[in-house]
């Protein structure tokens, strides 16, 4: 029986393949579990509608990140903190505070997940950052920590 599964199954397949599988794997656990439907013609067809849309979705986002990697290669942000004798920070500058400088100086709205600091930052001084925007496509940017001034 061609079945078209709903979701991916271990050793099976993935979601949106269509498979031939047995009537019994069908009927007795496929299709109570929801996992797979019967490949009709319409259900084929929906299929197919759902993979180009998904296509399109994903070759807009890469559009959208090569765009947004253009604009951020190469920028530095400027990050003001308190800190004590010899330049030493008090605690140190993380992904989620990168992620509020750009936004708040460029108006970049990134996910802190996908910022990737080099080292730790804990020393006054110019650091190097990658932003990870798609599959492929980064963004390097310069983290300048400087001392805030009281």
């Amino acid at each position: 029986m061609k079945v078209i599964l709903t979701q991916d199954i271990k050793g099976t397949g993935r979601a949106g393949d269509v498979i031939n599988v047995s009537d019994g794997y069908a009927r007795n656990y496929l299709f109570p579990k929801k996992l797979a439907k019967e490949a009709t013609e319409h259900n084929l067809n929906i299929v197919t509608q759902q993979q180009k849309a998904n296509e399109k979705r994903i070759m807009l986002e890469r559009l959208s990140a090569e765009e947004a990697s253009k604009k951020l290669n190469g920028i530095n942000v400027v990050i003001k903190v308190k800190c004590g004798e010899g330049g030493r920070l008090f605690g140190s500058v993380t992904a989620k505070e990168v992620a509020e400088a750009l936004e708040s100086q460029y108006g970049a709205q990134i996910d802190k997940k996908k910022i990737t600091l080099d080292e730790h930052i804990k020393e006054l001084g110019e650091y190097k950052a990658v932003i990870k925007l798609h599959a492929g496509i980064n963004a390097q940017i310069t983290v300048s920590v400087e001392r805030a001034d009281d």
